[in-house]
C-alpha cells in the first residue's frame, strides 16, 4: 500500500502541473480583465494601474506570468486579490474551514441516510412505503438545489421561524464561541444539509437499491442461501458488502462537487463558503482567486480519488493494490 500510495503522489504532481497549464491558459482567453474594468473608475489613476502591473508582472509575456504564479503556488502564495485588495491565501482559508465542515458533513448525513433507504426499498420493492421513498429520491434528482431552499426558507418564514439564511444569527456571527452559539449554528444548520444533500441522497439511495438488486440475483447468494446460511449473514457479510462496493468510488467525487455545484444554493442561502467566493470572483474577473479555486478543486478531485481508493481496499479484502 505504501507503494501505491507513493505512485499515486508522484503521478499527481505532473497531472496538476498540467491543469495549471489549462487553467491559467483559459483565464487568460477570457476578454478584459479586472485592471481593465478599473480604468472606468474614476478615482482610479492610470498611473496606479500601471503601477500594479508592473508590480505582478501583468506587463510581462504570459510565459513570465505563468512561471511567476506557478512559483508563487509551491512557496504557498497563490496570487493577490484585486477585488479584495487581499492575499488570496487569507481569503481562501477564511472559507476553506466551513467549507470543509459542510461538505464532510452533508457525506456523512447522506450516507447514513441513503444507504439503509437503498437497502429497504430493495428489500421491499413493491412494498407503498419503498415506493413513497422512491417518489422523494426522484424528486430529489429533479429538483435543482437552490429551488428546494428557496421551498424550505418560504415554509420556515410562513410558520413563524426566523432561522434561515446563513449559520448563525446575526448577535453570535463574530461572538466567541459558546453553547448558545452552538445552539443557534445546530437550528440553522439543518436547511444546508437539506439542500446540499438531497441530490446526493437521493443518488445514493437509488443506486444502492439497483447494486443490491443485482447482488442478490448473483449465483453465489443462491449458493450462500442453499448451504443453509442465516438470511442476515447473507444480507450483510455477502449482498450488501458487495453491493456498497462501487458506490465507495463515487464518494472521491463528492468533494469538488460539494464545493462547484451548490454555488446558487449557498448564495440563496449565504453560506460564508467557497462557492460564492467563485461565483463573485468569476462575475468580476478576479484571475488569482479563480486559479488558485480552480486548482484546489482540482486537487479535492484527486485527494478524493484517493481516499475512495483506499477506502476500498480496506472495505473489500479481493482487492490489493501492488
Amino acid at each position: 500500500m505504501g507503494v501505491y500510495l507513493l505512485r499515486r503522489v508522484l503521478v499527481a504532481i505532473p497531472t496538476l502541473w498540467l491543469i495549471s497549464v489549462l487553467v491559467f491558459a483559459v483565464i487568460q482567453l477570457q476578454p478584459g480583465g479586472f485592471l481593465e474594468n478599473l480604468l472606468e473608475d474614476p478615482r482610479v489613476s492610470r498611473e496606479t494601474i500601471e503601477n500594479i502591473r508592473r508590480q505582478y508582472l501583468l506587463d510581462q509575456p504570459v510565459w513570465v506570468q505563468y512561471l511567476h504564479w506557478l512559483g508563487g503556488i509551491v512557496r504557498g502564495d497563490f496570487g493577490y486579490s484585486f477585488l479584495n485588495s487581499r492575499p488570496v491565501s487569507e481569503l481562501i482559508w477564511e472559507r476553506m474551514g466551513w467549507t470543509v465542515f459542510l461538505a464532510f458533513l452533508t457525506i456523512l448525513v447522506t450516507w447514513v441516510i441513503a444507504i439503509p433507504l437503498g437497502i429497504y426499498t430493495a428489500l421491499n420493492r413493491y412494498g407503498p412505503s419503498s415506493t413513497a421513498l422512491n417518489f422523494v429520491g426522484y424528486f430529489g434528482l429533479a429538483t435543482p438545489d437552490f429551488l428546494v431552499a428557496l421551498l424550505l426558507i418560504y415554509w420556515v418564514l410562513s410558520t413563524g421561524g426566523t432561522n434561515v439564511g446563513g449559520l448563525f444569527s446575526p448577535q453570535y456571527i463574530d461572538a466567541p464561541w459558546s453553547w448558545a452559539k452552538f445552539q443557534d449554528m445546530l437550528a440553522h444548520l439543518w436547511i444546508p444539509l437539506i439542500v446540499i444533500g438531497l441530490d446526493g441522497t437521493a443518488t445514493i439511495m437509488r443506486q444502492m437499491r439497483a447494486n443490491l438488486l443485482d447482488v442478490l440475483s448473483q449465483d453465489y447468494i443462491r449458493t450462500a442461501r442453499a448451504k443453509g446460511l442465516a438470511e442476515r449473514v447473507v444480507l450483510w457479510k455477502h449482498a450488501v458488502r458487495n453491493a456498497i462496493n462501487p458506490l465507495i468510488s463515487l464518494a472521491g467525487l463528492q468533494l469538488p462537487t460539494l464545493i462547484s455545484s451548490t454555488i446558487i444554493a449557498s448564495i440563496v442561502l449565504s453560506l460564508p463558503t467557497i462557492g460564492p467566493f467563485l461565483y463573485d470572483s468569476l462575475l468580476n474577473k478576479d484571475q488569482y482567486v479563480v486559479m488558485a479555486l480552480l486548482m484546489l478543486s482540482a486537487l479535492l478531485l484527486m485527494v478524493g480519488n484517493l481516499l475512495a481508493d483506499v477506502l476500498l481496499a480496506w472495505v473489500d479484502p479481493r482487492i490489493r493494490y501492488e
